[in-house]
Formats: C-alpha cells, sequence, structure tokens
C-alpha cells in the first residue's frame, strides 16, 4: 500500500528518518503559518493601505479574493497532488504564493493589490490542502491526533496574529513589509521541503483525470456571487438591474457547477462527503465557524482603531489574545472529548462562542479596552474547544484512501465559510456606515478621518451588526451538530486500519473489527 511505502521511506534508519520527518513537519507548520497568516493580516493595515491606494469601498476584497481563490483550489490542489505526487504541488503552490506576495508588495492601487492578492491565494490553496494531506501520509492514525492538533494550533494561532503583527509592520516599517516579510520565511520553509521531503516511487496505473471544467464553473460562480454580495447596497441598490442580473447569472451558473460535477469522472465534489451524515454535518459546522471567525479576525482591530482609539498595534493585541487561550483548549479538547464524546465537546465550545459573541453588541460606548480583549480571550478557548474535534472525529471515520478527500472536503467548506464571511459581513458594514453617515458620504474619508464622533459611532454600529451576524452562524453550527451530526461518531478500527484491512465506510465494517469505545473516539494513544 502506498501509505505503508511513505511511512517505512521516512522511518528508514531511525535517527536520520526521525530528524528528516521532523524537518519536513517544521516546513509543513511554516507554510501553514503562511497561509494562515495572510487571510487576516491584512485588516489592521487597510487605514494605511487605503489612505495610500483609495478604494475603501472595495476593500473587503482583500480579504474575499485571496479566500476565494484559495477555497476554489483546495479541492483541485488534492487531486492534482494524488496525481503528480504531494512534492511537486507543494513546492509550485509555495513559489505561486512567494511570486504573489512579491506582487503584492508593488502594488499601485486597489485594483492591482487585490489582483495579486488573488494569486496569492492560488498557491495559498495548494499549501493549505497539502499540508493536512502530508502531515496523514508521515504519522499513523493513534499519532494523527498530536500532529493535527500541531496544525490546528498553527493555523488558529496565525490567523489571530495577523492583525497584531500587520498593525507592527504598518506602523513601524509600512504596510508593504506585510507581504515582503513572507519571503525569507516562505524561503525557509520551500528549502526544507526540497531538501528533506522524499516521497517514495507510486505506482504505475491510470492516471486520475482532472476536473478542470468543475473548477472553472466553482471559481466562475463564487467570482460572480461574491461580487454582489460585496458591492450590493454600495456600488448599487439591491434590487437594481445590475444586481438582479449578477445573482441570476451567480444562480445559472450553480446550476452549471452541479450538471459538470454530476458527469465530472472525478468530479472535484464528490457527492459523497455529502451522503455521510458525520462528515457533511461537520462540513456544515465548520464552514459556520469559518464564516464567523470573520468577525472577530477582520473587523475587531478596526473597532479597536477606530472606536476605542488605538494605534494599529495595540489594536492587534486585542484579537491576538485568542493565540494565549485556543491552543491551550485545542490540547486539552482530547482530555474532554474522550469522556463526552466528539459531537458533545464541539457543542459545548460552540454554546460558548454564541453566548460571547452575543455579549459583543452588549459592550457600551465606547467602553474599556479590557472589555472586548476578554471577549477575544474566551472565544478562543472556545473555538478551539470546538474544531478540532470535528477534525479529528472525521479523520477517524473514513480509511486511508479516503481521508485525503475527506480532509480537503473539511477545509473546502471551513474557507467557504470564511470567504463568504468576507464578503457577506463587508457588505453588511460597508451599508451600515452608508446608512448612518448618509448615502451621499464618500466611503474612503472615513479612512481618511477615523477619528470623528460620526465615524466612530458609526463604525461601532456596524461592528455591532456584524458580531450579531457571527452570532447567528454560531448558532446554525450548534444547530448542525445537534441535529445533524450523530451522537456517537463512527470511528474505524485503529488497527484495522493501520493494518489496511479496511478502506470502506465505517458502516460496512463487521462488528468484530469495531470495538464499542471505537465507534465514539480514537483509541488513546499515551
Amino acid at each position: 500500500m502506498q501509505r505503508k511505502k511513505y511511512a517505512a521511506t521516512a522511518g528508514t534508519d531511525r535517527g536520520a528518518g526521525d530528524r528528516r520527518r521532523g524537518a519536513v513537519v517544521a516546513a509543513l507548520m511554516l507554510s501553514m503559518a503562511l497561509a494562515a497568516l495572510d487571510s487576516t493580516i491584512v485588516s489592521t493595515a487597510v487605514p494605511q493601505i487605503v489612505g495610500e491606494l483609495g478604494g475603501f469601498s472595495v476593500f473587503s476584497w482583500l480579504f474575499s479574493g485571496y479566500l476565494l481563490a484559495v477555497t476554489v483550489t483546495l479541492p483541485l490542489y488534492g487531486k492534482l497532488s494524488d496525481t503528480l505526487g504531494r512534492k511537486p504541488v507543494l513546492i509550485a503552490g509555495s513559489v505561486l504564493f512567494l511570486v504573489g506576495s512579491l506582487l503584492c508588495a508593488s502594488a499601485w492601487n486597489m485594483g492591482a493589490l487585490i489582483a495579486f492578492r488573488v494569486i496569492q491565494g492560488l498557491g495559498g490553496g495548494a499549501i493549505q490542502g497539502t499540508v493536512q494531506t502530508l502531515a496523514a501520509d508521515l504519522y499513523p492514525l493513534k499519532e494523527r491526533p498530536k500532529i493535527q492538533a500541531k496544525l490546528s494550533t498553527v493555523w488558529a494561532t496565525s490567523s489571530v496574529l495577523g492583525p497584531a503583527l500587520g498593525g507592527l509592520l504598518a506602523s513601524y516599517a509600512g504596510w508593504r513589509w506585510i507581504f515582503l516579510i513572507n519571503l525569507p520565511v516562505g524561503a525557509v520553509a520551500l528549502l526544507l521541503v526540497v531538501r528533506h521531503l522524499h516521497e517514495p516511487p507510486r505506482e504505475r496505473g491510470p492516471r486520475p483525470r482532472v476536473d478542470w471544467a468543475g473548477a472553472l464553473a466553482v471559481f466562475a460562480a463564487g467570482g460572480v456571487l461574491l461580487t454582489w454580495l460585496v458591492q450590493g447596497g454600495v456600488a448599487w441598490v439591491w434590487d437594481s438591474s445590475t444586481s438582479i442580473a449578477l445573482l441570476c447569472t451567480g444562480i445559472a451558473l450553480i446550476g452549471v457547477v452541479v450538471a459538470v460535477e454530476r458527469r465530472a469522472a472525478e468530479p472535484i465534489l464528490p457527492g459523497w462527503v455529502w451522503r455521510r451524515r458525520t462528515i457533511a454535518a461537520v462540513n456544515l459546522a465548520l464552514g459556520a465557524m469559518g464564516l464567523l471567525m470573520v468577525a472577530p479576525t477582520t473587523f475587531l482591530p478596526t473597532y479597536a482603531q477606530s472606536v476605542l482609539g488605538l494605534s494599529p498595534t495595540a489594536a492587534g493585541f486585542v484579537l491576538s489574545v485568542m493565540t494565549l487561550s485556543w491552543p491551550v483548549s485545542a490540547a486539552l479538547s482530547q482530555h474532554v472529548y474522550r469522556r463526552i464524546g466528539f459531537r458533545s465537546t464541539a457543542a459545548l465550545g460552540m454554546t460558548a462562542a454564541l453566548g460571547l459573541l452575543i455579549a459583543f453588541p452588549l459592550l457600551p460606548f465606547p467602553g474599556a479596552v479590557w472589555q472586548p480583549t476578554l471577549l477575544s480571550l474566551l472565544l478562543g478557548a472556545a473555538l478551539g474547544l470546538f474544531q478540532l474535534p470535528l477534525i479529528i472525529g472525521v479523520q477517524s471515520s473514513v480509511g486511508w484512501a479516503e481521508r485525503g478527500t475527506a480532509t480537503a472536503s473539511i477545509l473546502f467548506y471551513r474557507q467557504i465559510g470564511q470567504t463568504v464571511g468576507a464578503a457577506v459581513f463587508g457588505a453588511v458594514a460597508n451599508g451600515v456606515i452608508s446608512a448612518r453617515l448618509g448615502s451621499g458620504t464618500d466611503l474612503d474619508s472615513v479612512a481618511r478621518d477615523p477619528g470623528a464622533d460620526g465615524v466612530r459611532r458609526a463604525v461601532d454600529a456596524a461592528v455591532d451588526s456584524v458580531y450579531i451576524g457571527a452570532a447567528c452562524a454560531a448558532a446554525l453550527a450548534l444547530l448542525v451538530l445537534l441535529l445533524l451530526a450523530p451522537r456517537r461518531f463512527p470511528v474505524l478500527d485503529p488497527v484495522a486500519e493501520e493494518a489496511g484491512e479496511q478502506q470502506s465506510s465505517p458502516a460496512q465494517l463487521p462488528q468484530r473489527q469495531r470495538s464499542p469505545r471505537a465507534q465514539e473516539e480514537p483509541r488513546r494513544t499515551d
């Protein structure tokens, strides 16, 4: 089996193999950090970027353009890594990401910067998907929760630290260094991959077909619908002919996606992930989490600067305290889900997150700095308790032959949530600010005069509205877990899975291959 060959390659000459695997893991964590960092690092530098380039009315495309490119390409890169191998796909994606970073640093207007962010996202999709797949290739099932906890912590920490680092660079070095800093870090990760990642020889066989038509259809549908969401209520009114035309075009393109994917020999969006209750429920729940994460990562730093009057660096700190609680909560979650199960642990975390998101709009105006900081700290703990049990639960419910697709599905729908959230909440914020300041207000003037009392109150109302929307997303995630997810996740027997005896659905396993405890959680590895 390919899995065993890969493990043997990584472990030949025990000491050298461990050192080589350690170098590869370091490269994976650096690569994951870069891809996650760039989804949020721009947020605290928006005032500086808009002040130099203009384009406040479309600045949310700096986030949604990047996330759209990452989202659409995730399943495509998964297919390419199965066809060409993990290493060439990771190298190509890393190079593309670094080229996009260099181009972003040289942008001359907002349109160019948005276009270059899309190029960055095309590389980021390869990094995110391939890193998760390689983690499963390198580690056996009993060690996989530990490596996934590390990667989840890197993703969460980098996403949350992004605004703080962005504010620091924008204040002391200039916003272009937000992108230039990727170059040395990415070069180190690339060098480690080239030197230390050695894939086993691939078995000869028919090359799987790549669903290029499906990828193009998904990209087109997402781009049209995001344009409708981002610009609706800002560049045109919602019931205008332009808005209606874009909506109808987007719906028609969704129909094209469905038709293309049904006929594709190797669809990038396989239907079986939705026919299995566990995976479908986790996809929806993590999609809702991706949506709600846009509220703190994108809008909390703006709130801290415009409403509380903090510097970009201090504004980033208000959010970055999530990095203190998220990793700790994620690391400790295994002790909780081993006792009460994957679904109950995740539901507990999301219930806490829902209460914290509802509490934010109740903060006084302008309020004290410690109030949103405390909410941010507690929110990190709640989301750490929510995310990791669901990822481990899904990866443990499928065999090796399906784990790559299942993992890509989780990442894809989480990114869908982030992409839609960036578009929807950007439209909500722009709409509220326009309504508060008057329909004839030049939104670029908001960035140039953030200290005016009217602007501060408008931003406060806009961010409150965004947090209410995030609370709705949290409620949706909780309902999905309680109504759709099975109370006990079906988990493959670890011994049978590692031996390669079963690669089918857990429901198809003979009863002798499933221990009662394994139906709920992985076997203890300590």
